[in-house]
């Protein structure tokens, strides 16, 4: 990966590539670090996440990071509140009153999250809307921790 040189701090200048970059490894339950200097991206398997994931294929990262916590920014994915949240305001952007009125209901039922996923995994139309909505809050999401950073 290529390297940019740039004072401490300028993680703010983070590209709109890698701010895209470091939203999906966070939305594929990724540890996502940023070398504050070189602005290199390092993302690790969140092994809280994936107990039975072998560290030993990141070791090397792992190894870095920890010598150099300091030097590495760290970024956090959605919580599972802000995750409902996000689902909840894309069903109150969707048109079509039934499948609205099916989205509410299955967020208000026991297994929010899966009931979501099977509605909008059977509408073809919304199914691609609901990947670019939750793909700009992820991103969203990445360029809040940076301005929070300060």
């Amino acid at each position: 990966m290529k390297k940019e040189n740039r004072k401490d701090g300028d993680i703010m200048n983070l590209t709109d590539e890698k701010i895209k970059q470091i939203a999906e490894e966070l939305d594929l339950g990724m540890k996502v670090y940023v070398h504050k200097e070189t602005l290199e991206i390092k993302s690790i398997i969140d092994f809280d996440d994936n107990l039975y994931a072998d560290p030993e294929s990141w070791q090397e990262d792992i190894d870095e990071i920890e010598a150099n916590y300091d030097k590495y920014f760290e970024f956090y994915g959605m919580d599972s509140r802000e995750s409902f949240r996000v689902m909840a305001d894309f069903a109150d952007t969707v048109t079509d009153k039934e499948l609205k009125m099916k989205l509410e209901l299955g967020l208000n039922l026991s297994k929010p999250f899966r009931n979501f996923k099977d509605i909008i995994d059977a509408e073809t139309d919304y199914r691609e809307k609901w990947f670019k909505f939750k793909n700009q809050k992820s991103i969203d999401n990445v360029r809040a921790q940076l301005a929070d950073r300060d």
